[in-house]
């Protein structure tokens, strides 16, 4: 099928920073695209040829969408798998296929399907409310410090909470929803595996990520990590067998917890481009949008490798700021070396939303991450 220059259609459901990024690429293919989101104000909307209104859970928005493209991917997890079971029936691709979205989608059936395919993850409990979780305590079935993950339509930090005393469970939604042994963990990391279509499969380097503490959201991505050949090595390989377990199509970021005795257990997974994936634009042969692409297309995998050591630092809004966005100190960073603002064009700004990202590229992974250092205390996303 001939994809460039031509009338086929593909499809993304989401129209966000990745959807826009993801977009840059087809942009190069001269590849036509169409996007459904719920937002006009959608970071995706100057990028793609066509641009559809409609709510990602809404069986009919999808279904109707799904049918006037040719291949139909997501840039979201939290989309109707049941209008897109429908669509598959009918000849629609949709890659990632619905059966791994699925799986994918709820935390707890993440978790159950590591287990049961003897893929190494944190010790769980699982429970249909939260409110569940104090008989648990009291009966000495679950044991302080744990973490509360809602099972669904948590992301960036939102779902998720630390544990410590039955106190902090006040406030948190009642909902399906999983608690999870805390791990002692020296380092996070991830992996991003890309399989097309045809199952030609290939892994990036091993990146390690850097969280802020209060947030629970990525601050820096480090690659290559700065971690032993060997923990690499296992790393992707596990990273290898959960894509090869859950058949995906196009990218997995597989997120894992490197332990104090350097074993690797997966935390969790996303079927598509991936923040821990953003610094391979300025750093990798094949960035990871492009990536996506040639594997939901089935067209030859690029080269994963890095041209350099490359670093992301995350552009989220200030705290006490809230309202119409300003980059201050932008131009002060431009200066610095190796160093590349992406900014995702989203007119307001939040406490702790994601604004943008800032790529810092450097023969020296030590010299990038000074650098990277500098950029983070220069910038600040505020308001008016």
């Amino acid at each position: 099928m001939s994809y460039f220059s031509s009338d086929f259609k593909l499809g993304i459901l989401g129209g966000g920073q990745l959807g826009k990024m993801m977009l840059y690429e087809t942009r190069k293919f001269d590849i036509q695209t169409k996007v459904l989101e719920a937002s006009e104000d959608a970071p995706s909307k100057i990028a793609c040829n066509e641009f559809v209104l409609g709510n990602l859970l809404d069986f009919d928005a999808v279904y109707n969408f799904g049918k006037s493209v040719d291949v139909l991917t997501i840039e979201i997890e939290n989309v109707n798998t049941k209008a897109l079971e429908k669509l598959e029936d009918e000849g629609v691709k949709v890659y990632p296929p619905t059966k791994a979205l699925r799986i994918i989608q709820n935390k707890a059936t993440q978790k159950l399907f590591y287990t049961d395919n003897n893929i190494p993850t944190a010790a769980f409990s699982r429970f249909a409310y939260t409110s569940e979780i104090e008989d648990s305590i009291e009966n000495g079935g679950l044991q302080f410090p744990f973490v509360w993950k809602c099972a669904q339509f948590g992301y960036d930090g939102q779902g998720v909470k630390v544990v410590r005393k039955v106190e902090d469970l006040k406030g948190l939604p009642n909902v399906e929803c999983i608690a999870e042994e805390m791990v002692p963990f020296k380092n996070e990391l991830s992996v991003i595996v890309a399989r097309s279509a045809s199952g030609e499969v290939v892994t990036y380097p091993v990146v390690e990520m850097e969280f802020h503490p209060e947030a629970n959201q990525v601050e820096y991505v480090i690659c290559p990590a700065r971690i032993n050949e060997d923990v690499a090595k296992k790393a992707q390989e596990i990273a290898l067998k959960v894509s090869n377990k859950i058949q995906q199509v196009g990218l997995l970021a597989v997120e894992m917890f490197q332990t104090e005795d350097d074993q690797i257990l997966v935390n969790e997974v996303a079927p598509r481009p991936h923040n821990s994936g953003h610094q391979t634009i300025e750093a990798s042969y094949t960035n990871q949008f492009e990536q996506h692409i040639r594997a939901i297309l089935d067209l030859p995998l690029g080269s994963t490798e890095n041209k350099v050591a490359g670093i992301m630092v995350n552009l989220v809004g200030a705290e006490g700021y809230t309202g119409d966005v300003i980059y201050e100190n932008i131009e002060q960073i431009l200066k610095l070396e190796g160093v590349t603002p992406h900014i995702y064009g989203k007119k307001q700004t939040r406490p702790f939303r994601k604004m943008g990202h800032v790529t810092i590229v450097n023969k020296d992974i030590i010299k990038a991450r000074e650098i990277a250092q500098q950029v983070k205390e220069t910038i600040k996303v505020i308001s008016k």
